[in-house]
């Protein structure tokens, strides 16, 4: 599964039709954005497909999917946010299935140690299924997760003032396999598109045993039919 994940910088970077552009040239099954505007609607105008954006209170932005195959609506699942004042929208991941994956579009906070508490967040709502958290984590340095592993492309995804580099564009995985991970050329953001190839890893997905359960975790069956974790 081809995956395209870009931060478009609210208003002032991509337009819709940049996004437009990408989609077409490189022919994602799945296309993430950060700092989504309400324009980026229009996409199945130009692309046809399907759209979801979800919404920041208090902000112009959110998070934001296209694809060309049809899915459930997305959830939104509320983040650990800072007990400062007016430290204001409250994040939120945006959690969806394409086939047996089950993926989570995140904008993380600045702060170091609160952008851990909510990735650790995403994690435990993820864990136990064929999944990957994409997108925008503003860390600095190593990301440990137990249980998942860091396959995004190795190299800057953002220049802080057009100087300093960082990258902040990644992609941690639990029960898949990368093939491709990449980070294409800047555009009008001032982060790089990351272009990932994802495919469920040896022993994973429903045609291996894997069943979900009522509480959408996953469980194996053994030669006896016997469920186990």
């Amino acid at each position: 599964m081809k995956v395209i994940s870009w931060n478009l910088l609210r208003l002032t970077g991509a337009a819709v039709e940049d996004v437009a552009a990408l989609a077409r040239r490189e022919k994602p099954d799945l296309f993430l954005m950060q700092e989504a505007t309400r324009p980026m609607a229009a996409l199945p105008e130009l692309l046809g497909g399907h759209f979801h954006r979800l919404s920041w209170l208090g902000r112009i932005h959110g998070l934001a999917v296209w694809s060309p195959h049809r899915f459930a609506v997305p959830k939104a699942l509320p983040l650990p946010a800072s007990r400062l004042p007016g430290r204001l929208p409250r994040r939120r991941a945006q959690i969806l299935q394409l086939g047996e994956i089950t993926f989570a579009n995140v904008h993380l906070s600045h702060g170091q140690l609160l952008n851990r508490r909510q990735l650790e967040r995403v994690a435990s709502a993820l864990r136990g299924k064929p999944a990957a958290i994409i997108g925008d984590y503003n860390m600095v340095g190593r990301v440990a997760l137990p249980g998942f592993s860091d396959v995004g492309p190795r190299v800057p995804t953002h220049f802080a003032s057009n100087v300093v580099p960082f990258r902040l564009d990644r992609c941690l995985v639990h029960g898949l396999d990368c093939r491709v991970a990449s980070a294409l050329a800047f555009g009008p953001s001032d982060h790089r598109p990351i272009r990932l190839e994802l495919a469920l890893a040896d022993g994973w997905g429903a045609s291996s045993g894997l069943r979900a359960r009522p509480d959408h975790r996953w469980t194996k069956r053994d030669r006896l039919k016997r469920l186990y974790r």
